[in-house]
Parts: structure tokens; C-alpha cells; sequence
């Protein structure tokens, strides 16, 4: 199973996006930008919407991984892929018609990828996991960056691993939430294979040699963990 880092730019310096963008790209760089939109409802911030998306597109080869933290994603997520994301995440809670939207994102030619937080179980989607191409465990509650990580969520990401090996699907299983060097391998282990890192990314003094670090570590822990040795 191959690992990938998602700096996110939420951690990231908003006057200087592009060259922020830039510094985690290249070789061995950034899988995917993990970019999160907030609308002060569904979350209690404000971060940004489809123009940055459509700006940042422009702005980079890496691929945009858009979670929509918002209300009413059935009518807005679609307006993300037309902006340029490659993926884009619609949270459980908010999203009307889950499976008519992931086949919509997925017509639109980017990935489908859902959301829960961590009060939300996995067990009532389970029927929904073939609609999808990624499924994304948040390991604080959503809205700010910069937040601990919460070790109670690790038996989640077991059961969802587990889920996914049940139904035999090739989908991605995504951690988003005080990620670090900390706390990578943990949830490595546990089964996840999709890394978004915030701060402990773009807190550090590079940027790129931080993903690389953080990638070598998930790398390790998966190699050796249960779940992988498995497939």
C-alpha cells in the first residue's frame, strides 16, 4: 500500500499560498495539497472557497486535495472540481444525498471521498464504501489546525481498515488531525495510508525535508504493520 503526505495548507502562510504550495513540491514532495474550506456554519471558522481553489490550480503541479468543511456540500462540492481539485471530501454529517454525490464528483473526473468526525461512527456507511475512493477519519474535531491528536480515534481507523479489506475495495483510508512525527506511525499502524500534516509540516524549517521525514516514517510502520502484510 503506498503512503502519501498531504501538507495542508491551512498551516501554511495565506499572503504567500503559491510559494507555500511550491515548497512541498518536487521530487520525493507532496503527494497532494490538502486544502480546507470552512464556512463558519458547518465548522466554527472561515477559511477560503472556489476561487483560491481555482488560483492555487493555477499555481502548482500538485494535485488539490479539497475538504469541504461546509453546509449543503451536495450543491457546492461539485463546483470544486470544476475548480481544478483532484479530490474532494463532503463530511457525512452534512451531506443530504452521499451516494448521488460521490457519483457526481466521480462524473466530474476527480476522486469521491467522505468524511467523518470523531463522534460520527463507520459502522452505518459501510454500504456506502464501494461509492467511494477515499474515506477520511478526523482525529480532532474539525474547524482549526494545530490541535492534539486524539489517540481514541485509533480503533476507528482498525474497524475502517477492516471494512475496507471486507468488502475487498482498493480505497484510500485518510487521518486528518494532529499528525505528526508524534503520532504518524501510530495511525500507520493502525491503518491508515493517507497522511494530512498541518503544522508539522509547515512549522518546520523545511517544509520538504519534513514530508519526506514524516513519509519515511508512515513507510516503515505500514511495512511491518498487520493490515499491509496482509495484501
Amino acid at each position: 500500500m503506498a503512503v502519501q503526505i498531504n501538507p495542508s495548507i491551512l498551516s501554511a502562510d495565506f499572503a504567500r499560498l503559491a510559494e507555500e504550495a511550491k515548497s512541498v513540491s518536487g521530487t520525493e514532495g507532496a503527494d497532494w495539497l490538502h486544502v480546507d474550506v470552512m464556512d463558519n456554519h458547518f465548522v466554527p471558522n472561515l477559511t477560503l472557497g472556489v476561487p483560491v481553489v481555482e488560483s492555487l490550480a493555477r499555481a502548482t503541479d500538485t494535485p488539490l486535495d479539497c475538504h469541504l468543511m461546509i453546509e449543503d456540500p451536495d450543491r457546492w462540492a461539485p463546483q470544486y472540481v470544476e475548480a481544478g481539485a483532484g479530490s474532494v471530501t463532503f463530511h457525512a454529517e452534512a451531506a443530504a444525498a452521499p451516494v448521488r454525490l460521490a457519483r457526481e464528483i466521480r462524473a466530474k473526473g476527480a476522486r469521491a471521498s467522505m468524511a467523518l468526525k470523531p463522534a460520527t461512527p463507520i459502522e452505518p456507511f459501510e454500504d456506502l464504501l464501494p461509492e467511494l475512493d477515499m474515506l477520511l477519519i478526523m482525529t480532532v474535531e474539525p474547524g482549526f489546525g494545530g490541535q492534539a491528536f486524539l489517540d481514541i480515534m485509533l480503533p476507528k481507523i482498525r474497524r475502517t481498515r477492516e471494512l475496507i479489506a471486507k468488502h475487498g475495495l482498493e480505497m484510500w483510508l485518510q487521518v486528518d488531525g494532529g499528525v505528526s512525527a508524534e503520532t504518524i506511525e501510530r495511525c500507520a499502524e493502525a491503518g491508515a495510508d493517507v497522511f494530512v500534516a498541518g503544522s508539522a509540516v509547515y512549522g518546520a524549517k523545511d517544509p520538504a525535508e519534513a514530508v519526506r521525514s514524516l513519509r519515511a516514517q508512515a513507510q516503515a510502520k505500514t511495512a511491518s504493520s498487520g493490515w499491509a502484510c496482509d495484501h
